[in-house]
């Protein structure tokens, strides 16, 4: 194995979203809200994680929420409190604009990128994710699950997650250790006029039968024409759990899914097939399960374009209505693997477990025979 890089000025981004899990999917389906007080105490956790394993500065997204000033007096009291036992990181904030719309998210993904730091710890659901994704390049994510959806962000501590990033960031592991491929879904627009829109999902693609885009969240089954997967998770909620409680398809493994939920076109007279396969039930959203009609389903491959069959509708990229199309325009969705990086926090704990890269040396007692001589 290569040994580890040399040790670099750690710097790490986190860009928390301030407003995940607001959407209309937490009214329908009765789930928890995760206030601001939450967020802030997340971001410290993995701060201290941070700070513990040598990282100097961290590079946040500002926010209109609230979540400025109150991180700003918690980690005020926090170093008082410690009394200088406990290494914080210096808290910097990025010099742009906060509008409150997903287009911060993609600037300070972009602003990270270029201060070039180590690794984004992402805070929010599978959209802000993607956000991230779509803009910060060749640099590693670690996601923290705050959103309604979380079918991309693994749940976790977010005190081990730092401490997976901060090893990272200031080269105590490698890239080959620490890091891992993951799937993406992209999409590609091609309009009657020859305009060619580009767009990028983490998990999955739905495409609607609506014409609108009204409400971002789309949470109801009976308008589905097709999903698109990049993997199908059993224990996902959302719409990706329609292929994972049909043929499930792991993050780690090759190829993803497709399921047509809608009657496929079967001839050029525009006849359709009259009845699903069968209805399965799927946790769309939290405590939400919905019967889905199931026509017929196959594998995706990586880097083959696949033609969307449905003449218009609307695209919805990680359970979000984002882009509209008629029967002049051209829709086709790729698999692509390897296609970002992100922290493998399981990996790295255990690798510092292994090759005791947390542990202290303590001071050497005088032995006690000699002392009394």
């Amino acid at each position: 194995m290569r040994e580890p890089s040399p040790v670099r000025p750690p710097a790490v981004g986190i860009i928390a979203n301030p407003v995940s899990a607001r959407d209309i999917r937490r009214v329908v389906a009765n789930a928890n809200s995760l206030q601001l007080a939450d967020r802030v105490n997340i971001v410290l956790r993995a701060m201290a994680a941070l700070g513990a394993c040598g990282v100097t500065r961290v590079l946040m997204m500002p926010d209109r929420e609230g979540l400025m000033p109150m991180l700003e007096r918690h980690l005020k009291r926090e170093r008082a409190a410690s009394s200088g036992n406990q290494i914080w990181p210096r808290l910097e904030w990025l010099a742009m604009p906060a509008t409150g719309r997903v287009d911060d998210t993609f600037l300070a993904a972009r602003l990270m990128r270029e201060a070039a730091v180590s690794a984004i710890v992402v805070l929010g659901g599978d959209g802000t994710h993607r956000a991230v994704v779509r803009e910060c390049g060749r640099v590693p994510i670690a996601g923290l699950s705050t959103g309604t959806n979380n079918a991309y962000p693994e749940l976790r501590e977010a005190t081990l997650a730092g401490l997976a990033v901060g090893l990272y960031a200031i080269g105590r592991i490698d890239s080959d250790t620490a890091l891992v491929h993951n799937k993406r879904l992209d999409v590609t627009l091609v309009a009657g006029g020859g305009t060619v829109r580009r767009d990028i999902a983490l998990v999955d693609v739905a495409i609607a039968h609506e014409h609108y885009i009204g409400a971002k969240a789309l949470w109801r089954t009976d308008s589905l024409a097709a999903v698109y997967l990049a993997f199908a998770d059993p224990e996902a909620i959302g719409l990706s759990a329609i292929g994972g409680m049909l043929a499930p398809v792991g993050r780690r493994e090759p190829g993803g899914l497709h399921v047509e939920v809608a009657p496929p076109m079967s001839d050029a007279a525009g006849c359709a097939a009259a009845d699903p396969l069968f209805h399965l039930h799927a946790p769309i959203a939290p405590g939400l399960l919905q019967p889905v009609p199931v026509y017929g389903w196959r594998r995706l491959l990586d880097g083959e374009p696949v033609a969307v069959s449905q003449r218009s509708g609307v695209v919805a990229l990680d359970g979000e209505r984002e882009i509209t199309f008629g029967p002049n325009d051209r829709l086709t969705i790729t698999l692509r693997e390897r296609a970002f990086r992100s922290i493998a926090v399981a990996g790295c704990l255990r690798y510092a477990a292994t090759h005791g890269l947390l542990r202290a040396q303590l001071p050497t007692k005088p032995d006690a025979g000699a002392a009394a001589l």
